[in-house]
């Protein structure tokens, strides 16, 4: 049986800072991933947008993480050569009621320590947008998008230089708490890594690796839902400069546009509830983005969206349940010196993976030390 100090489960954006950040202060760091890649799952499949922070309860972790991790992700894609563009978005609105949420969201942005954020008119809306359709909008200049893969790759990189590994095709199959350590059984077949700590960020599987460990309060594993979004592609240049969302609702933020760094726009993701992993994408649903999509653009053609791909977001909350914060639960949470468990980690976890990793090593090296 191999030992180490730290395993980091899970190769998705946030295992991987996590590993690059626990390697860079020193920390023996083995990565275990199941895929033979890394980032195969919701790292890869999202609309790569660096959040500002607008929305999200005071003094939650998703607030807290995602608008200090904005900005160290700023730096870092500056400093690194990531690709990136700070575009901004526009979140737009008709009608009282969501002039009123608008209102309420600028509001939030503010106690949440967002910057630069403004409220815009009709008429300053169209000098911005002159394709979008809305009464009120809220503009945020913070907001961005970035070169995901570019991103993974660079932790990767970093993580490897300050001595970290990464075990490639490597599925936790079982795992027991003993002696205070934690081993843990890859691919079925046990014993095959011991270690002093063990970081669970598996993403969409991180309730299961947490059930899989003997010896962890199953008290402490809490109920996840998939909820499966799809995107679709505009064919042809899109008019426009900003993202483009709608007022959210309740379990996401509506079929926004959102544009990759070579100028493509692409609309998504609805919601769908489901209860496996399937990447499946149905090209019908195309219908019900239309429907979404003219209420702030009307002159969208007809018959040019087409099917891109689809992501799959590990919620805490069910359908017509309230909103969830991340779970990052360490031995002072749940008893167990030798987990951090990462439950429920979805957007912003992107925009928050390097706030998340340094939250993370701190728990580590606490624990540890």
């Amino acid at each position: 049986m191999d030992h180490c100090e730290i395993a980091v489960i899970g190769a998705g954006v946030v295992g991987l800072a996590i590993a690059r950040a626990l390697a860079v202060a020193g920390r023996e760091v083995v990565i275990l991933e199941q895929e033979n890649r890394f980032g195969c799952h919701t790292s890869s499949r999202n609309s790569e947008v660096i959040h500002a922070g607008l929305y999200y309860p005071t003094g939650s972790l998703k607030a807290r993480l995602c608008v200090e991790g904005s900005r160290r992700l700023y730096d870092y894609c500056r400093t690194h050569r990531i690709d990136h563009r700070r575009c901004g978005k526009l979140v737009v609105g008709v009608g009282a009621a969501q002039r009123q949420k608008i209102d309420s969201i600028a509001t939030q942005a503010a106690i949440n320590g967002v910057e630069g954020v403004q409220i815009l008119q009709a008429e300053e809306l169209r000098r911005l947008e002159p394709d979008v359709s809305a009464e009120i909008g809220l503009l945020s200049p913070a907001t961005g998008i970035v070169d995901s893969h570019g991103l993974m790759l660079s932790l990767l990189g970093e993580a490897a230089e300050h001595g970290a590994v990464i075990a490639y095709n490597s599925r936790v199959t079982d795992a027991a708490i003993e002696d205070g350590r934690a081993v843990l059984a890859l691919n079925g077949e046990a014993p095959g890594l011991s270690a002093r700590l063990v970081v669970n960020a598996a993403g969409l599987t991180a309730p299961g690796v947490a059930r899989a460990m003997r010896g962890f309060p199953s008290e402490f594993v809490p109920r996840t839902w998939l909820a499966r979004g799809s995107y679709f592609t505009l064919a042809g240049k899109a008019p426009f400069r900003h993202l483009i969302y709608p007022v959210p609702f309740e379990g996401g933020l509506g079929i926004h546009l959102t544009l990759d760094l070579a100028g493509q726009a692409r609309f998504g993701p609805d919601v769908e509830w489901i209860d496996e992993i399937d990447y499946r994408i149905d090209a019908s649903r195309a219908e019900l983005f239309y429907d979404s999509i003219r209420t702030y653009w009307p002159g969208l053609k007809q018959g040019s969206l087409a099917p891109a791909f689809t992501g799959i977001r590990p919620k805490l909350y069910g359908p017509g349940m309230a909103s969830a914060d991340f779970r990052i639960d360490g031995p002072s949470d749940h008893g167990v010196a030798t987990v951090i468990n990462l439950f429920g980690i979805e957007s912003p976890g992107l925009t928050s993976s390097l706030a998340i990793a340094d939250h993370v090593r701190d728990m580590a090296l606490a624990a540890l030390d």
